[in-house]
């Protein structure tokens, strides 16, 4: 009689707390939580994750974004910045992106548009070689191709060092590429797409052959490459981490303020999700070429020196001339630099660096207007699907 009677208090207590209302944390009746589950709902796509569609929108805009500002738009910024840099005589060192407009509208007249992206294919070749060589690299030597955060401190350093390998490999191809960028399309014949590869071999295997011109010797312009190449990629992976971590924590707020107010989760949009890697790379690109530029120029200036190219006029637009350098090596390059051009002879062709990096800061604002835009659209979709 006693047990019967316990378990009936018993069983009269759980149905009375199971029938009482009681509070979410964020204070919100239990009335209300299925339509705080509702909206959470109809907000959130299943994993928390975009449809294939929206993730196919948004690998493409990010894609062609990429490849639009930092290759096919980048590259007429790209010669004439090299041409400036080579020019050891120029009267303009066209610090500011204002002097060079009237520079490249002459050679556009003079030339055609295809004296703007000369050597673009040379360009792809060699990042093409250089990701070979890190490929191959890799597999036959326990060095890693691809770390995170979470790898040790030797790992991060073999992968460094895998780095600097292929920049070292990749250095002969460079020098090609760069004298494919700046000679004057007026006083040669247009290389063909893997001339670049051909003529990095011929200039490795003649390795011993320069000792009566002033052609540079490749051995000595390895290490130099190797290390310059290194650093920049040790500042662009910094500043790539330090830019997408800043925006992942601000998100991660975001995300726990709406949880606290709003009652559900608060889904990742297109823009959350591709917008911080291009911004990173952005940022990490501008910085690295703003150190590393009067080195640039003097690695550039070796590079050139002995080739006998021609290179177009960067004071006026409508002439050529030639180069004709005799420095010893990188020393000796940079004391010439500062002594007969000044310290700002190191920073010839600044301003197209600048007008590069604008051209680029233009896409992104474009990007993220469509991110934005089709996020909108798609969470408009997915609600009304939700309703329905």
């Amino acid at each position: 009689m006693s047990g019967r009677s316990f378990n009936r208090n018993t069983s009269y207590k759980e149905e009375t707390d199971r029938d009482r209302p009681t509070q979410l944390h964020t204070g919100t009746p239990v009335s209300y939580r299925q339509e705080a589950h509702d909206r959470w709902s109809n907000n959130r796509p299943p994993d928390d994750q975009p449809d294939q569609v929206q993730t196919f929108a948004g690998w493409t805009i990010g894609i062609s974004s990429g490849i639009l500002a930092e290759h096919i738009l980048a590259h007429p910024c790209i010669v004439l910045r090299r041409q400036c840099q080579v020019h050891h005589t120029a009267t303009w060192y066209h610090l500011t992106p204002f002097t060079l407009l009237p520079v490249m509208y002459k050679l556009q007249q003079q030339q055609g548009m295809s004296a703007l992206w000369k050597g673009i294919s040379s360009a792809f070749v060699c990042q093409g070689v250089q990701m070979v060589s890190e490929t191959v690299i890799s597999e036959i030597t326990p060095l890693p191709k691809e770390i995170s955060r979470h790898h040790t401190v030797k790992k991060h350093m073999q992968h460094l060092l895998l780095k600097g390998l292929a920049f070292v490999v990749t250095t002969p191809f460079l020098v090609s590429s760069l004298v494919e960028t700046v000679q004057s399309d007026v006083s040669s014949e247009r290389p063909g797409v893997f001339n670049c590869v051909t003529e990095g071999v011929t200039r490795l295997m003649g390795m011993g052959s320069t000792q009566f011109t002033k052609l540079i010797p490749i051995w000595k312009l390895l290490l130099p490459t190797g290390l310059v190449g290194l650093s920049r990629y040790i500042i662009m992976q910094m500043a790539r981490y330090t830019v997408i971590t800043t925006i992942q924590q601000e998100e991660q707020e975001k995300r726990q303020a709406a949880i606290s107010e709003e009652g559900y989760f608060q889904t990742k949009s297109m823009y959350d999700i591709h917008f911080p890697e291009m911004l990173a790379n952005f940022t990490g690109g501008f910085l690295a070429d703003m150190m590393f530029f009067p080195l640039e120029t003097v690695l550039h200036r070796l590079y050139l020196q002995g080739t006998r190219t021609i290179i177009d006029n960067t004071d006026t637009g409508v002439s050529v001339i030639p180069i004709n350098t005799s420095y010893q090596g990188i020393i000796d390059c940079f004391r010439d630099i500062i002594l007969e051009e000044g310290l700002s002879g190191l920073y010839k062709g600044f301003g197209a660096l600048l007008l590069q990096y604008a051209i680029h800061a233009a896409i992104l604002r474009l990007a993220k207007f469509l991110f934005n835009k089709l996020s909108s659209e798609f969470a408009a979709r997915n609600k009304n699907t939700g309703r329905l």
